[in-house]
Order: structure tokens, then C-alpha cells, then sequence
């Protein structure tokens, strides 16, 4: 989801400059060919790595949990693994994962130009069954995806799959001008974008009408998270998907899209399974904790590309701007 920007100075149209200045860039992406410009991405991600030593250091912490928790399940890739005992193993993977965020917004500038057929014939399917069975079928699913990856490839190619409109959440952007861009480009791909204010009720009337919604589900932006384990510690996640899945009766998918070499990508569904006994709370709670565990797989297979990892996630390793723990100095002082 996109944050919204600090107030800009407008334009005599009444469009922000700044607004303005960004479509302008963006429609030039869209047209420049994408080899020279991923490779122009990784070099300023390593910039942006140098330059932001809070962010590197929160991203530092969630990764080293990450890390750790997929060492303990005995599973994850081999610089992972390292990553849990070796700092410069650690430390590779978080100057990645600038780099992962980079080449993030310049996929979302050059939303544009994706042509779905081709975007398709550019993915790896690695869980063809749960590809069939959740986006080939006709019927409505809730997808849930993560800040991982490329998350405008799916968006590409989920619509042309679904054959039918695929309704999202996004935070409002202050910037009109880049507001009805977003709305514009994504509705050109099939994708309905609705505001966090209005979204459980948009989500559900396109439920019901046998449409399928998208959510990506790993930070707690809007608050009233559920803490459920998460890499074997208690993290906020939000109930959106679990109370839409209870009350609809439709099936969760946790979905990612991973970066490959070569400009390909690796395409993932896993399906999470809704409980049937217990109170409403209790199913709630266990099917976000699901959620959460699916997570924990798509992180499994690259975690320098989770850029949700530049955020707080647990609460026991949120920094604050500086990069530091908030209570440090009080216990500093106690001490």
C-alpha cells in the first residue's frame, strides 16, 4: 500500500508540481528498456543503503529474525541460513533488499507498459495446482500477498487468469494527480483500487458477487492487529482477510511473485486452510496465525526481497527514525 506524501506545493491547474513531475518521469520509464534500468535500480538501492542508516538498521533486525526463525525450522535459502550466525551474511542480505525496493518503484512506474500475456509468459508457476485451482476456476478468491517481490506482476497477470475484476485496498494518496493515476493504471489491468476508509465494505459487496479481492496483509498499517507467531515471536497482523474469509465462506490464498535472474519470476499460491470449530474470535485468530505461516514460506525462498522488512514489524524490534529502540533512552537513564 502506498503511503500518503507530505502536503506539496500546487500547481495553478491545482495539480501538485511534485505530482506532476513523478507521471512525467514515470511515463518515461514505461518507454526506456527495462535491462539498463534495473541495473540504474540496484545501483541506487546500494545508494540508498549508504544514505539511510535507520532503515538499514530496522531492516537489520527483522531480517535477523527471519533469518534465525527459518534457521530453527531447518529450511531457507543457504545465504539465509548463514545470515542467522554471520553479520556480513546479514548484512548482504539487507543491502538486497534496497536494492529489491528500488527495482519496486520502478516497476510501479512502469505499470503502464506491462502487457499481461507477456508479463504471464514471464513467471515460473511453482504451485500449479493451487494456480488452477484458485485463479482458473471462475469462483471468487482472497488473495493475500506481502511487500515481497514484484508485486505489480501479479497485478498484471491475476485479472487476465480471474476473468473477472479484482477489487484492492490502497492507502489514499494526498497528491490527486498521482492518486488517479494509481486508479487508473491498475483499473487498466483489471484491478478496482478502494480506499483503506471504505474497504471492508467494497471487499465484501465484491465477494458476493463472486469477485475475487487482493490484500497485502504484512504490516499493520491500519492498526487493531492480531498478534500471532510470527518467525517464533507474537507480530500484529491484521484480521482483514480471516473476517472476510469467515463471513463469505471464500478461500484464502497467500501469493507471492519472486525475482528471478534474467528478468523472470517465480509465481506461488499457498492455500490456507479456514478452521471450523471454536468461538469467531478463535477462528479469526487461527486463521490469521495461518496467514502468518504462509508468510513465513514465501519469506523462506528470498528474504532480501521482503521490503516490508524496512518497517516495524514485532514490536520488541521497532526503532525509531534514528534507528534505535524508542524505550533505550529511559532505560538508559534508570540504569
Amino acid at each position: 500500500m502506498t503511503r500518503a506524501p507530505e502536503r506539496t506545493a500546487t500547481a495553478p491547474d491545482g495539480r501538485t508540481l511534485r505530482g506532476t513531475a513523478i507521471l512525467l518521469a514515470a511515463r518515461l520509464l514505461a518507454a526506456l528498456p527495462e535491462r539498463p534500468l534495473v541495473a540504474a535500480a540496484d545501483s541506487l538501492g546500494e545508494l540508498w543503503y549508504r544514505v539511510a542508516p535507520a532503515r538499514a538498521a530496522q531492516a537489520r533486525a527483522n531480517l535477523g529474525r527471519v533469518c534465525t526463525g527459518l534457521t530453527a525450522q531447518d529450511r531457507g535459502t543457504s545465504l539465509a541460513r548463514r545470515a542467522a550466525t554471520d553479520p556480513a551474511a546479514l548484512e548482504l542480505l539487507v543491502r538486497r533488499c534496497f536494492r529489491h525496493a528500488v527495482r519496486y518503484y520502478l516497476e510501479v512506474a512502469r505499470t503502464g507498459s506491462v502487457d499481461p500475456v507477456k508479463a504471464l509468459a514471464r513467471i515460473d508457476v511453482e504451485t500449479p495446482d493451487a494456480v488452477r485451482e484458485a485463479l482458473m476456476s471462475g469462483n471468487a478468491v482472497i488473495l493475500v500477498g506481502m511487500h515481497f517481490g514484484a508485486i505489480e506482476m501479479p497485478v498484471a497477470v491475476i485479472h487476465s487468469l480471474v476473468r473477472h475484476p479484482v477489487t484492492a485496498p490502497m492507502e489514499s494518496v494526498a497528491d490527486p494527480v498521482l492518486q488517479r493515476w494509481f486508479e487508473t493504471s491498475r483499473g487498466r489491468m483489471g484491478v478496482r483500487i478502494v480506499p483503506l476508509r471504505d474497504a471492508r465494505r467494497s471487499l465484501l459487496a465484491s465477494l458476493r458477487q463472486g469477485e475475487s479481492v487482493g490484500l497485502v496483509n504484512d504490516r499493520d498499517i491500519a492498526g487493531g492487529g492480531l498478534l500471532v507467531p510470527f518467525f517464533g515471536a507474537p507480530a500484529p497482523i491484521g484480521p482483514g482477510p480471516a473476517l472476510l474469509a469467515l463471513e463469505t465462506g471464500v478461500p484464502v490464498y497467500v501469493g507471492s511473485a519472486r525475482r528471478l535472474a534474467g528478468g523472470r519470476y517465480a509465481g506461488k499460491l499457498i492455500p490456507v486452510a479456514v478452521p471450523d470449530g471454536g468461538s469467531r474470535r478463535e477462528r479469526v485468530t487461527t486463521l490469521t496465525a495461518a496467514i502468518a505461516a504462509g508468510f513465513e514460506t514465501i519469506l523462506a525462498d528470498g528474504p532480501e526481497q521482503w521490503w516490508g522488512a524496512f518497517h516495524p514489524i514485532w514490536p520488541d524490534l521497532a526503532l525509531d527514525q534514528a534507528g534505535s529502540r524508542p524505550d533505550a533512552g529511559a532505560a538508559g537513564n534508570e540504569a
